[in-house]
């Protein structure tokens, strides 16, 4: 997505978050920010603190060689000042040595307000899939 956020006046809540996604799997985490009021805080897997979408993908690069959402639905719940949007959904991609995985379950917790995204809440599954990888039971 090239086009900012701002400048889509039309797009509903659920709109941004899944333009940010779709921005943040390609992976394009400067056209994903343009969905984001800067310095929002992204807190991710394991409660890692990012402030921008360059942190998640950073983080990303270390752990997959690449990974994608299924983005199954969109639970939207308004309030008087902001909405929460629910992403929830899989993730499906390729391990650092290669071995392919899909099924992954995720949820992405994001507050809209203003048409921006001001804060974001990551959790899914790959920690326990990586000690299942190693042998632990998870």
């Amino acid at each position: 997505m090239s086009v900012p956020a701002k400048a889509e006046r039309s797009m509903t809540d659920a709109q941004i978050v899944e333009a940010y996604l779709t921005a943040s799997m390609i992976p394009d985490p400067d056209a994903a920010a343009a969905y984001m009021k800067p310095g929002t805080v992204i807190t991710f897997t394991g409660g890692r603190e990012f402030d921008h979408p360059r942190g998640p993908t950073g983080f990303n690069a270390k752990r997959y060689r690449w990974v994608k959402k299924k983005m199954d639905r969109f639970d939207v719940c308004p309030g008087a000042d902001e909405t929460v949007v629910y992403s929830v959904g899989t993730l499906y991609g390729e391990w650092m040595d290669g071995t392919p995985f899909e099924g992954n379950r995720y949820v992405d917790r994001f507050v809209v307000r203003g048409g921006q995204i001001v804060k974001m809440d990551v959790w899914n599954d790959s920690a326990e899939r990586i000690l299942v990888q190693r042998g632990i039971e998870a």
